[in-house]
């Protein structure tokens, strides 16, 4: 008899292609889950054309992008599992609070509405962008040095300088503005269901060293669901930034995934 593979829905943040998740989705498959890699609005199917097209994804924002991805769970045969980094680590949240998901993992996700906590290193990645409000209507793209300080920096410069060169993309500026002003914006799209006390189970998990997404921010996300009776856990890896999913030590937060949704009665071969 044959058994149904778990599906998995990996969702990737800002400039980063979501073939960037291929090796993840490897793991996973050996692991007995069906990896999906979907893309968000405007963005296509290679790097490279990606980088050729940016104005397609210009005033995209996490409404948008979350429902690009409520489409791809409604095909599906069964609830998927999550697997969400940065503005990904955000959606992953927002759709398991909204009950389309059998469990999620956030890795270093995206600042949801209520947390208050920032730090000189995240405003430092993001003031760029933010400055400008013209911004929200614009794809916009990081340069070598602004990706090793936002992501990168926890690597050595070789592999930062590889990193960019095979993976990064023009994102839209919108998802930065809408995090950033979640909690002055009434019925914020920043919003995420963290009471919901029937939602399946949720790991976050930072990096020790991550300047975009600090680990004071994934600590402060995870107090915000305390009010719930699911199952909320959390994890920070010392000596990682937010390139973590990518960089030479993404094995370990794959395995990690894996080990905690096996424990979370999710299959692993």
């Amino acid at each position: 008899m044959t058994t149904k593979r778990t599906p998995v829905v990996f969702i990737h943040g800002l400039w980063l292609h979501s073939t960037s998740w291929r090796a993840w989705a490897e793991r996973f498959r050996d692991a007995g889950y069906e990896p999906l890699m979907p893309e968000w609005p405007g963005v296509p199917a290679t790097v490279l054309a990606a980088r050729r097209q940016p104005e397609e994804q210009g005033g995209v924002g996490l409404a948008e992008i979350a429902e690009a991805h409520v489409r791809v769970i409604r095909e599906l045969p069964s609830p998927p599992v999550l697997v969400g980094h940065s503005v990904g680590g955000f959606i992953a949240q927002r759709l398991l609070g909204e009950g389309l998901a059998a469990a999620a993992v956030a890795i270093c996700p995206g600042q949801i509405k209520g947390v208050k906590a920032v730090g000189p290193a995240q405003a430092k990645s993001t003031f760029p962008f933010l400055r400008n409000p013209a911004n929200t209507k614009r794809a916009v793209s990081l340069n070598q040095d602004r990706f090793r300080y936002a992501f990168a920096n926890a690597v050595s410069r070789k592999e930062s300088e590889d990193l960019f060169a095979a993976w990064t993309i023009p994102s839209p500026a919108r998802p930065l503005f809408q995090l950033a002003l979640g909690n002055l914006t009434p019925n914020s799209a920043a919003r995420v269901a963290t009471e919901n006390q029937s939602r399946g189970p949720l790991l976050l998990l930072s990096g020790k060293l991550d300047h975009t997404v600090p680990d004071v921010l994934t600590r402060a996300t995870f107090k915000r669901y305390g009010k719930s009776r699911a199952t909320t856990e959390y994890r920070c890896f010392d000596n990682r930034g937010h390139s973590l999913i990518v960089d030479h030590g993404w094995p370990d937060i794959a395995d990690a995934s894996l080990t905690w949704l096996a424990d979370a009665g999710f299959p692993r071969a």
